[in-house]
This record gives structure tokens, sequence and C-alpha cells, in this order.
């Protein structure tokens, strides 16, 4: 005999949640015996530990912190990685105490910049064993983009210039580097030569419209594995499927406000 589905739940009336019209939910596939193993895990390489320092915007002694390949629709998008091969729960006390600093200290430096209200700290773990941390930075005004589903909104949102992105992450990387470690990211170049005509894009903007950001939802490191365990990897690439669950209504009081800092391994 078929489950029946559960009602849509409350939340799908908030202002906050990026979808409207008839919704269902979906059913549950049953449990599997055993869960596949992560980016990392078994013999499965980590794309963290294989990365080179060039990939990140700032880089310490036991900390990384990197961005996404290109904008996205909120302000900042960043992931703070050990350089270690460790989960959340493998920190030694030296590394877990450090956590929490640069935690508090990148998310100053994301604060810092204009037009960010809030900065939004997530951990998910799913597609990745290498501890990765995300940084999401709502803008200032956007109150829709409160709560639990602004890394939703990240990929509905059209992307950010590339050149605001670019400045945002060097000032993100020179405030991380004045407690240490070294700043990866440059602010953009200068662009001297004026357009032939006022409509001129150049071939760049026209080839960066054409792509299709990568954002959270998307990223390759969020996104577990399927059911049969392959190495199949998603078009978009980065980190794990985040969700939404578990927050509460922006209303409510529900949004954090972590103060943090550092990138990713």
């Amino acid at each position: 005999m078929q489950d029946t589905p559960p009602s849509v739940p409350d939340f799908t009336q908030w202002p906050s949640f990026p979808f409207e019209g008839h919704l269902r939910v979906k059913q549950l596939d049953d449990l599997v015996p055993v869960e596949p193993p992560r980016r990392g895990e078994g013999n499965r390489e980590c794309t963290a530990c294989n990365a080179p320092d060039e990939a990140y915007i700032w880089v310490g002694e036991r900390w990384r912190v990197r961005a996404m390949d290109r904008p996205t629709g909120l302000p900042m998008v960043l992931i703070l990685e050990s350089r270690s091969h460790l989960d959340l729960g493998d920190l030694p006390n030296l590394l877990a105490a450090e956590l929490g600093v640069m935690t508090v200290r990148l998310e100053r430096a994301i604060r810092s910049l204009d037009g960010v209200a809030r900065v939004h700290v997530n951990r998910w773990g799913d597609g990745s064993a290498h501890l990765h941390i995300w940084f999401l930075a709502r803008p200032s005004g956007r109150l829709q983009l409160r709560g639990t589903f602004l890394s939703l909104w990240d990929s509905i949102l059209p992307p950010i210039s590339e050149a605001q992105w670019r400045e945002n992450l060097a000032m993100v990387a020179a405030w991380l580097a004045e407690f240490g470690g070294r700043p990866l990211a440059e602010p953009p170049r200068i662009q001297w030569q004026a357009p032939s005509r006022l409509s001129a894009v150049t071939a760049a903007d026209a080839v960066a419209g054409e792509e299709e950001a990568v954002s959270v939802v998307e990223a390759a490191e969020e996104i577990p594995e399927p059911e049969s365990g392959t190495d199949e990897q998603p078009e978009s690439g980065s980190e794990e499927r985040p969700g939404s669950e578990g927050d509460e209504e922006p209303g409510s009081g529900s949004e954090e406000k972590s103060e943090s800092g550092s990138r990713l391994s």
C-alpha cells in the first residue's frame, strides 16, 4: 500500500521561500544499507587536498579560503577549508579552536563589504569528507532573502558584475592577510580603453553572459553521490549540496549572525 505524500509544509508560504504555484512533496527513496563514500573517503580522491594554493583567495599555514569559479547572485560566497584532510568531528583541539577564530574573522571580513547585511555560515558535508564551511553574504535591504533559503536564492538571482566580485575577493583576502597568511586574490584591472560606442560589450562580457554561474546548491562538493555510488560529477562543479532545512522563518528571529574568517584547502 503506497504511503500518502505529506502535505506541503508551512514554510512554502514564507516570504523568503523562492518558489510559488502548485507544489508537491517528493516520495522518499528507500533506505540504503550502506552509504556510498564521499569525496576523500575510501579510494576516492579528495579535491581539496589536490588543489594548489593558487586556487584560493587566501592561504595560511593550516587554513585556506576559496571562492566560486565566477560570480553568483550573492555579493560573496566563500569556503573555509582546513589544509589537513579532516572532517569537523576529527579536528584536534588546536584546529578546533582556530576554526572558531577563523569563522569569526572571515565573517567580519565579508560583512565589511559594501552592501552586505548579514553573513550566513553553513556546513553540510554530504559530498566531501574534507572539512569545508560555507560563508554566504546576504545583500543589505533584501529582506526576502533572510533566513533558510539564502543558498537557493544564490542560484536564482542574476550574477553580480565580475569587476565587483573580484574587488570584493581582493578586499576579503587583504583583510585576512592583516592577521597572517598570504592574499592571492587581486583587484580587477582598470580598463583604460573606452568602447567605440556606449553600447559596446567586450568579448569576455559576452562569454560571461552566456555561461551559467555555479552557485552554492550546484557545487560538486555539496552534491552527494547517486545511489549507485558512481564517480559521475555534476556539470556545474564545486561543493556539497546545501539543503534548506533546520532554519526558522526569518520573521521569527532565526537568522543567526556569525563573525568569522578563512579559506579552502
